[in-house]
């Protein structure tokens, strides 16, 4: 296999990453697979091993960092915009057919996490897109907020935001918040000790993550729903991966939101957290996805 670096633009922003291409390559082009990580992860957090798999079965692979984040551009640094991020995916797909050694007729999209829920609502409203894998997807932001603070703090919390928003509208720079935190009192953006174990068990191997995000980032996160879009993907194929004692991104949400999306569909439910699934299973979860895109975009 060959990974290169690339660039490409998405909404006035360079996004970076890697380009994996298989050693066989078809003269018509090859299909390709477009990724990205979860809530202010980077791509050398696991997502190159999956990257290898999909690579090694004969796609062409596109792995970036979102905006703000990792090797890519933008601006308030460590700030995790759905809206944004969502375009950048489809912008990603854009840039892959420009190139090639693809066939831009056959090109499916991974996520994982909160990414998991993107490629959810990218693959209903973008008709490009041919197959879908969504792993351990933020399925409502405002449901999965529910879970995760007391309603007597949420007025607080609520108020924390708007006082963000004047002072930053004032010319102020972003407050900023842990992503992971050790001390379960400390308030964080993904609270539990499988997050920080998780996050600061990669930092060998991912210097580029940091362990913060703006504020903003949480409110943006309570306001994002891309469930709701999840019965508009068929007739696009969707595989959807769950972790059935998911704490950060529910496992039951997940289950409900899979009951309302529309054949052809399959559903693949492992044991553990919602890390588990890059770690522990992360080669039955790379199976199982590669085998998914196998069936609707190799020919």
């Amino acid at each position: 296999m060959e990974r290169q670096n690339v660039e490409f633009n998405s909404e006035s922003v360079t996004l970076r990453g890697w380009l994996y291409q298989p050693d066989v390559r078809p003269d018509h082009g090859s299909p390709a697979i477009v990724m990205t990580h979860g809530f202010s992860a980077v791509k050398e957090q696991y997502l190159d091993k999956y990257a290898e798999v999909f690579v090694r079965t004969g796609f062409v692979v596109l792995l970036y960092d979102h905006r703000n984040f990792g090797d890519s551009d933008g601006l308030p640094r460590q700030e995790v915009d759905p809206v944004l991020q969502k375009r950048g995916y489809r912008d990603a797909i854009s840039y892959l057919a420009t190139r090639s050694e693809v066939d831009a007729s056959r090109i499916g999209i991974w996520g994982s996490s909160f990414s998991g829920g993107h490629v959810l609502e990218v693959a209903a409203i973008d008709r490009r897109v041919k197959c879908v894998v969504s792993q351990v997807p933020q399925i409502s932001g405002f449901d999965s907020a529910l879970r995760r603070t007391r309603a007597d703090l949420v007025p607080a919390l609520i108020a924390r935001f708007q006082t963000d928003r004047q002072q930053r509208f004032n010319g102020k720079p972003p407050e900023m918040l842990p992503a992971v935190s050790a001390d379960m009192l400390e308030p964080c953006a993904m609270a539990g000790a499988d997050s920080y174990v998780f996050f600061t068990d990669t930092l060998a191997f991912a210097p580029n993550w940091r362990n913060e995000v703006t504020l903003r980032s949480a409110e943006l996160s309570r306001e994002n729903e891309p469930g709701a879009y999840i019965s508009r993907i068929s007739p696009t194929p969707l595989l959807m991966i769950v972790a059935d004692a998911d704490q950060l991104t529910a496992t039951d949400l997940c289950l409900q939101a899979y009951e309302r999306a529309l054949p052809p569909k399959q559903m693949l439910l492992v044991s553990g957290g919602h890390f588990s699934p890059y770690v522990e299973h992360l080669h039955t979860t790379s199976t199982a996805a590669v085998k998914w895109f196998s069936q609707y975009l190799l020919r």
